[in-house]
């Protein structure tokens, strides 16, 4: 698909991107004999890059609107369960009913462009509009009704929602600093989110207002999950001038942190302050609980749903680019500095 597109991908486009025959395509696409091995291998590839479904009444589909409209989220993990409840709230009433989808399910499955996959199977047939939450890239735009939570890139093509990540990221530091911690870590997220982007640049400009120096040797970045998040933990928790306090740019690498902190013997706060951002659920019943930057997640899903909305209604939304407000919630993680 084009950025400039949002109908559904058709066997035409999959033959032209292939390099193959629309007859080709049919035979591998419906597992016929007579194919190369490696012409089935690259036809298989671009199928399932460009989202190409083949539907008996697919034409059909095309010609009505579905009355459905889809949350789109790469996996089922808790910021994206909590952005779908407020999604579901929004929703009641309208008239649509709501399906969500994960574009990563698969093990090994590629988690960069699982938005792109998805919408050339389910746009113009299957859904009348969507919200994809956290994409890995650029959603297309065109004439489909398209929300994107927590965006890739900031865009002026696409209604966005979004929390004040930087403003968040600021006032999560300088509560450390408050406490007397000037040795602070910082454990990143993914780096292709603006987000993400945005809260490392609020954690350096707290930082440099109260005129203490990032040491680089305590900078990591994991991928917001609690897998990816291990490595750069331990690395943090092992140097040999290792940090009193850390900010972890979500709850689930907060959470992760304080996991290795415990392997390792260290006692969370008498010995390390860890501070996290999002509040999801777990947040509150960690031990000790996670003192955090609460963003309105559920908020979050509810602003975009009423968005797609009013684009679903041929309404111009009341706002194109929405960005929410953070809250410190002060728990039992972090300590003054002893």
């Amino acid at each position: 698909m084009t950025a400039t597109s949002m109908r559904r991908v058709t066997i035409r486009d999959v033959a032209l991107a292939a390099g193959v025959s629309v007859s080709t395509i049919s035979k591998v696409v419906n597992g016929r004999s007579g194919i190369a091995a490696d012409t089935q291998e690259r036809v298989r590839a671009v199928v399932e890059e460009m989202g190409y479904v083949g539907a008996v009444g697919a034409q059909t589909l095309r010609r009505q609107k579905t009355g459905v409209v889809g949350v789109l989220v790469s996996r089922f993990e808790p910021y994206s369960a909590e952005v779908l409840k407020g999604v579901s709230a929004a929703i009641e009433g309208s008239g649509y009913e709501l399906m969500a989808w994960s574009g990563v399910t698969k093990p090994g499955a590629a988690a960069s462009g699982w938005e792109r996959r998805l919408l050339g199977r389910l746009a113009g047939g299957l859904i009348d509009g969507a919200i994809v939450v956290t994409p890995s890239v650029t959603p297309p735009v065109g004439g489909f009704p398209l929300v994107v939570v927590d965006p890739h890139e900031l865009s002026d093509d696409t209604p966005t929602v979004r929390s004040d990540d930087a403003g968040g990221a600021r006032r999560a530091t300088a509560h450390l600093l408050s406490l007397g911690h000037t040795r602070i870590g910082f454990l990143g997220g993914r780096h292709d989110l603006a987000s993400a982007r945005a809260r490392e640049d609020g954690f350096r400009q707290a930082m440099a207002a109260a005129g203490v120096a990032v040491d680089p040797r305590l900078v990591a970045h994991g991928d917001y999950t609690n897998a990816g998040a291990m490595g750069p933990a331990r690395h943090l928790l092992t140097q040999e001038q290792r940090p009193t306090a850390i900010f972890a740019a979500n709850d689930v690498s907060a959470l992760r942190v304080i996991t290795e902190a415990n392997r390792l013997g260290l006692s969370v706060p008498e010995e390390l302050s860890v501070i996290g951002f999002d509040d999801v659920p777990e947040a509150a019943k960690a031990a000790p609980r996670l003192t955090t930057m609460a963003q309105p997640m559920q908020q979050l899903g509810a602003t975009a749903m009423e968005m797609l909305l009013r684009l679903l209604r041929d309404q111009a939304p009341t706002r194109r680019h929405a960005c929410l407000s953070t809250q410190l919630i002060v728990r039992r993680s972090t300590a003054p500095l002893r």
